[in-house]
Parts: structure tokens; sequence; C-alpha cells
């Protein structure tokens, strides 16, 4: 009997170690935290033998995505391979012509793949309308974080081109950076000259980066478990499955909902990979920075998924020509830069109308901004900041229901109920009937309007405790998470990009 029980712990041991597409190791599963506590256990052993941790790092970072993208772990492995072999060649390389073929390869090598993996099916369905054909899907399966690994990939090569950086010589160096698991999924993305150093560095966490990451990865899990997956779960999905069975108040609270569940659902990954990465001792730049105080346009993609827009800023706006060229050119780059970073996303007409949303925001933005000029004082009074404000947020709203409508019928039946069918009469009653979720919406504007300092301030305390104390906060946190969290996994929205 003593035999038959061991035989099947083994086996439920091995199963749980084995990739299930049903249960992804996701940073809000209680399997990755015990996981995790564990391999934060082994590294702080092994920090005195630092080819020894950079290593275990490594295979962890490989165990991790399988664990979330089961044998596309070798497509990771290759682009590594890849990148090390090119960024040495590019070293060595004396000529400037067969630099930019190297650049040229890498580019290829990556856009390919994620034409294969992501927009094989659009443009093959696309083409199959336009003759007139029978369509029927290939099944593709989507490495995990392909958007994210192939720019890092990306920036590695071309910054050595540009002269920003050296090639890594060291193998293990370059295969620590690009499998790093705490950004690997869904950023941010990281460049390897702002990771890189640090490695050489050997870095090493202090008591300030410990308290520090813990509690970006309590604010992270807050943000995902408490207020996206609710107002998501609760509200915005049945809005959004079914526009037309709701009343136009409803449709325009479901767009706000969604606004606020994916900033929550985002930057609350964001806040735990940057969190995680501390506790090792590696500090990113920060992601988001309050996006809904913005102004404009303009600044609220200078705070928005800040390391996807800095990115298409500086290897594709820029390369495009930036604003060092023609008017008329300059509103064009834009426009393809942001139609680019839409199709970014995903296979989808939607993000691409999403793109040229924005980027037509932008054009209009800087144009009015030249014409119309508006003395200091006004920009800076309070009626005139409040009104900036409420009208970015407006426009980011309407462009966020383009971005999670699934088709153009969704999106219109929502604009119909919206301008035909507002009810803004029932108010009342639909408050009453989704209280907790209307306290979520609430909860989740307050905390990103208030003051940053008092973020920091609030963050600098519980470094700053005891580590008694700070275990007994972490714990309360992550019990209070487990108590309200969904019965099924609600991935973060962004592992699908």
């Amino acid at each position: 009997m003593e035999n038959i029980d061991q035989l099947i712990d083994t086996e439920a041991l091995t199963s749980a170690l084995l990739y299930d597409s049903h249960n992804p190791l996701l940073f809000n599963t209680c399997a990755f935290m015990l996981i995790f506590l564990l391999f934060l256990a082994i590294y702080r052993m092994m920090r005195r033998h630092h080819t020894v941790k950079m290593v275990f790092v490594i295979l962890f970072s490989l165990y991790f995505y399988y664990k979330n993208s089961a044998e596309c772990c070798f497509i990771l492995m290759g682009v590594c391979v890849s990148d090390y072999l090119l960024g040495r060649w590019m070293g060595c390389a004396g000529q400037r012509w067969v630099k930019r073929s190297i650049v040229a390869i890498n580019v290829i090598v990556n856009v390919g793949m994620l034409v294969y993996f992501k927009y094989f099916n659009l443009l093959y369905e696309t083409i199959a309308n336009i003759a007139g054909t029978h369509f029927d899907a290939l099944d593709i399966i989507l490495p995990a974080g392909i958007s994210f690994f192939t720019f890092r990939s990306i920036s590695y090569i071309v910054d050595i081109y540009r002269g920003k950086m050296t090639p890594v010589h060291n193998f293990l160096d370059y295969a620590f950076f690009l499998t790093f698991f705490p950004p690997l999924l869904a950023g941010p993305v990281v460049r390897a000259r702002d990771l890189i150093p640090q490695i050489q560095a050997r870095a090493e966490a202090t008591r300030v980066m410990v308290g520090e990451g813990f509690f970006l990865i309590m604010t992270g899990l807050v943000k995902k478990v408490i207020i996206a997956d609710y107002i998501s779960g609760n509200f915005v999905d049945r809005i959004f499955e079914n526009p037309s069975l709701y009343s136009g108040i409803e449709n325009i609270f479901g767009t706000i909902g969604f606004t606020i569940q994916l900033y929550c659902d985002f930057s609350g990954y964001s806040d735990m990979a940057i969190g995680i990465a501390l506790l090792l001792g590696y500090r990113f730049k920060d992601n988001f920075n309050s996006p809904f105080k913005s102004q404009s346009p303009t600044e609220f993609w200078r705070r928005w998924h800040i390391s996807l827009s800095t990115w298409l800023r500086d290897y594709i706006y820029i390369p495009l020509g930036g604003n060092r060229c023609s008017q008329i050119r300059m509103y064009t780059n834009l426009m393809l830069t942001m139609v680019i970073g839409g199709l970014w996303h995903g296979a989808s007409w939607m993000y691409l109308i999403w793109g040229a949303y924005h980027g037509a925001l932008l054009a209009i933005h800087k144009l009015l901004h030249k014409i119309w000029h508006t003395p200091q004082w006004i920009k800076n009074s309070m009626p005139a900041i409040t009104f900036n404000i409420t009208l970015t947020f407006v426009l980011v709203v309407i462009g966020f229901a383009v971005f999670r409508a699934p088709s153009m019928e969704t999106l219109g039946d929502m604009l119909n109920q919206i301008t035909e069918s507002p009810h803004w009469d029932m108010l009342p009653q639909i408050v009453n009937a989704y209280p907790l979720v209307f306290i979520a919406i609430i909860t989740g504007l307050l905390l990103h309007m208030s003051p940053h300092a008092w973020t920091i301030r609030l963050q600098q305390t519980y470094a700053a405790c005891p580590t008694v104390l700070q275990a007994i906060i972490l714990a309360a946190v992550i019990f209070a998470v487990i108590q309200t969290r969904s019965a099924d996994l609600v991935p973060f929205v962004y592992l699908q990009y």
C-alpha cells in the first residue's frame, strides 16, 4: 500500500512539474509563489558563486517559460544563440555594409517569427477573402511573450550597430538577459544596455531593494486580482460579449471599466516583474507613470507602457525620420509607428484600427500645438488642467473600446446603444446591481490619481519596517488576494501579445 501511495504521489508531482496549458505558472498563482520562495532561498545561498547562480537563474527562467509555452522554449533558446553569435560577428565586422547585413538578418529573423506565429492566419484569411476562396486557419501555437523577447533581441543588435553598447562576450550574460523570467512573458521591454551592465557588475539585492520588491509584488497582486479580475469577470466581459443586451450607460461604464481593468492588469504585472527583479538585485525602469493624469495624447504615450512607447520611438519612429523632416512626412511617420504598435498587440484589424486612432490623435495634437499657442497662465490653471485630463481620458477610453471589441460589429452595437438608448435614468439601478464593481472601478481610479509622493512614502515606510513586520504584512496581503480571487485562473491580458 505504501508503494502505491508513493507511486501516486510521484505521478502527481511529475504531472505538476510538466507543462499544462490549463495551469500555466503565472505570478498570480499559488504554485508560483511557493516555487519562487524555494527558488529565492536557493538563489540567496548561491550569492558567492556567480557562475553557478547565473546558470541556476537561466535554467529556472527556461523552466518558467516551458511551464507557460511548452516546447516553444526551444525558440527562445534559438533566438538567444542567434543574437549572441550575431552580436559577436558585429563586433568583429569592420565594413559598414556587413554590419547593416547583420542588423537585417536579425530583424528578418525576429519579424519573420512574428509574422508567422502571430499574423500568418490573418494574412491568409485576408487573401482568401479577396480571392473568394475558402479559409481554414492553421493550427499555429503562439509562443508566450514572443513580442517582448523579439523586441529585446532587435534592440540589442541595433544598439551595437549604433555604438550604444559593445557586444556581450560571455554567453551566460546574454542568455541571462534574454531569458530572465520576470519580464519574459509580458514585459517591460527591458533593453540590453540597461540590464547587461547590472549582470556584469554582479548586482546584489540590498535590504532596501528587497523591501521595495515585496511592496511592488503586493501592489501588483492587489491591482491584478482584487481590482482587474473582479471588474473583468463581473462586468466588463459580459458587456463586450453582447453589448446589445445592455443599456447605453452600461456600455459606457463597461468601456471605462475595461480601461481601469487593463491598467490594473498590465501595470500589476509590471509591478510584480519589477519587484521580483529587485529581490534578485536588478532594477528595471518604470513601465507606467500615472497615465490617466495625462493632459494630452502625447503625454499619455509618455506615461503608458513606457518601455514599448520608447522602443517604438527609438527603433521605428526615429529611423523613419522622426520629426526631422517635412510636416506631412512627420505625421506619416507617427501614423506608421502607431499602426505598427497596434499590430504588435496581435493579429486583428481592431488592433490596427486602435493604432491608427492613436496615431491620428498624436498627429492632431502636434498640429494643434503648432498652430494654437495658449498662454502659460491658462495652461497652468486648474480648470484647464481638469479639462485636458478629462478630455484625454475620454479619448483614451474610446480607443480602448476599439482595442477590446472583438469586431467592428460589436463596436457598432456598443455605439448604437450609447447613442440611441443611453438611459441615464438607470444609473442608480445599475450602481445598486453592481455595487462592488463600481467600488473596484472607483478604487482603481483613486489609487491611480493619488499623488505619486504618497506611493513612494508608503513604499519607503514598508522597506524600513522590521523584517518580521514586512513578512506579516506580505502574508496578510497574500491571504486577502487568495480569499478574493476567482475560482478559475485569470491570465494577464498582455500574455496573449
